[in-house]
């Protein structure tokens, strides 16, 4: 129980003798309460508490755009100023969600500005954003300060054109992953000559030409700009003059690092960069020559976060200087190209480590430099603060996951990801679940988890024992029963989300305790034994869910023992939505 939860429980009993405490008070204690779920839990003591917190929530987040509407959620919260959005299931990220599935964000701004609310703040993830939608944004919120997209789709260099013209107060412009379509170059002129109030610009993802001299003028007159994050466009020699007139920036990320090491510019860059002494977070190198690094030696010294994720062109003895330059780093996003011997020298150098993502540069083989359990297990061993992991490599042991258990009983986040997902133990040749058994009953406070090698219905019964905490899991090619998911769905009390893909479970351990769905905000399940029938059974049983069973062949038989190719299930409070596409069935 979290300390917010025992103080609600405290007051609940107690709430008469609170109610002589003016609401003018109340609502400044509630501004100290900066999570959302403490917000949820204090709005539950009383209906004082509940109208008080009601009319002083100013930031919500919504983890399905279909699971109120906005017309609700405005009721709910009049005073609403930043919303954080999310559409597509996180299965989107792996190509298993159709491109036109939904998870449409205009709706939402237009039932916003109909009601006149005071948007200021809008964090939208795996939606579908239309430069409509921008457009609206842009002429409706006067106030209107920061616009984050991460892995949105839909919109072109048009919308942003409309956001960097109108939205006059615009502090924050991050586009991260997302799919843009570049109708011209000129969209960052549009920012206006009285635009000085940008402290964050990202816009690595746009894969078109770049105005130059307007982005080194809108650079030179924002004065509190500190995040910066640049695209393959922007050559060194304008690298080295947006740094001159921005020393002050914190988190750069640069676009391409190509020069001759000899020339005039790249000693210019290497002189300016001395004076960036703010700069704690790095990242880009899209285009790199690997001769050109020690320029940015001289800032590694205090770097906490290093992402060179996108930088295939950064690896072997160049990689390991810089990464032998970084010895404050907190948060380290590497391709495997780093090999073993990398991240040896990442677990001797980083000791303050905190969170490591190490993403494979071939999805369809593994070179002689690819990670390996060897250089997990170095990694678990040298950084003991290291509390977050995503890994991919083609192989693991069960010895090493039971040595990084023991090793990094902090895990609070942990994926790993073999490139053949159901390979075994290869030194034993027994299923992966004591490995993951170590984890899950080590790591106490485990939220969230990724499965992967061969795993039985044991791997299963230690989750459900001992992941308490446990709020996402992600499971592919796993088990061999509907035991296995139910051991999940009977023991973690907190989970939230589960995936599932390629795995034998049925209609068995789908309607076995349906009332858990209830306290979940989701279950996808795909390429398992579920059937149409059972499907149905379970969405007239829980009215209160959206089943959605997603079939995009051209045929569908509805005979109720067909298997569904896809189902997505979720918590929802306006029943089926109006936009699903002829593909989706909403089962009633």
């Amino acid at each position: 129980m979290s300390l917010i939860e025992a103080v609600g429980g405290f007051f609940a009993c107690r709430f008469e003798k609170m109610n002589y405490f003016p609401e003018e008070v109340l609502e400044h204690v509630f501004g100290f309460l900066t999570s959302h779920r403490d917000r949820n839990v204090v709005s539950l003591v009383c209906k004082l508490w509940y109208r008080v917190e009601r009319f002083s929530r100013e930031r919500v987040f919504i983890g399905n755009c279909y699971a109120i509407s906005p017309e609700k959620l405005i009721e709910r919260f009049p005073r609403l100023r930043s919303l954080t959005l999310k559409g597509k299931p996180h299965f989107a990220d792996f190509n298993l969600v159709p491109h036109d599935w939904g998870g449409f964000v205009y709706p939402w701004v237009e039932a916003m500005a109909k009601s006149r609310v005071n948007l200021e703040e809008l964090r939208l993830k795996r939606m579908v954003v239309s430069d409509d939608g921008l457009e609206l944004i842009s002429r409706s919120f006067v106030n209107f300060k920061s616009l984050v997209l991460v892995s949105c789709e839909g919109f072109t260099t048009d919308g942003l054109a409309a956001i960097a013209s109108n939205c006059r107060l615009l502090r924050e412009l991050d586009l991260q992953e997302n799919e843009v379509e570049d109708h011209r170059g000129q969209w960052l002129s549009c920012f206006p000559d009285s635009c000085t109030s940008l402290v964050s610009l990202n816009f690595a993802c746009l894969k078109g030409e770049v105005n130059l001299a307007a982005l080194e003028r809108l650079v030179a007159r924002c004065h509190n700009l500190r995040s910066l994050k640049l695209n393959h466009a922007v050559p060194l020699d304008s690298l080295q003059k947006i740094l001159a007139q921005a020393p002050q920036l914190v988190d750069l990320g640069t676009g391409a690092f190509v020069s001759d090491p000899d020339s005039d510019t790249y000693h210019k860059l290497k002189s300016t960069i001395q004076k960036c002494t703010s700069i704690r977070s790095l990242s880009g190198f899209l285009e790199v020559a690997p001769r050109c690094l020690p320029a940015i030696y001289p800032i590694c010294l205090n770097l906490t976060s290093l992402n060179l994720s996108y930088a295939p062109g950064i690896h072997g003895s160049e990689l390991i200087k810089l990464i032998c330059h970084c010895r404050k780093l907190q948060r380290l996003w590497i391709l495997d190209c780093i090999g073993d011997k990398g991240l040896g020298v990442v677990a001797s150098t980083c000791k303050e480590l905190q969170e490591l993502r190490v993403f494979p540069s071939d999805l369809h083989g593994v070179g002689h430099d690819a990670v390996t359990e060897e250089g997990l297990v170095a990694i678990s061993a040298g950084c003991p603060k290291l509390h977050s992991l995503l890994y991919f490599c083609q192989h693991v042991t069960n010895a090493a996951l039971v040595a990084v258990a023991e090793n990094c009983p902090n895990f609070t986040r942990f994926r790993l990801c073999t490139l053949n997902p159901t390979i075994p133990d290869p030194v034993t040749m027994l299923p992966l679940d004591e490995g993951f058994g170590a984890i899950v009953q080590s790591c106490k406070g485990l939220r969230r988890l990724s499965l992967s090698g061969l795993l039985t219905d044991k791997v299963f019964r230690y989750i459900g024992r001992y992941a308490e905490q446990l709020e996402m899991l992600s499971i592919a090619f796993a088990g061999d029963s509907d035991k296995g998911m139910l051991y999940v769905l009977d023991g973690c009390k907190k989970l939230k989300k589960l995936e599932i893909r390629d795995s034998p479970f049925g209609n068995g351990a789908l309607l076995k305790d349906v009332g858990k769905y209830e306290t979940m905000r989701s279950l996808w399940m795909s390429s398992c034994e579920v059937t149409l029938g059972g499907c149905r059974t379970l969405a007239k049983k829980m009215p209160r869910l959206n089943v959605e069973i997603i079939n995009e062949s051209d045929q569908i038989d509805a005979d109720d023992r067909q298997k569904v190719e896809k189902m997505y299930l979720y918590r929802t409070l306006v029943g089926p939505r109006s936009d699903a596409p002829d593909f989706v069935w909403t089962l009633l």
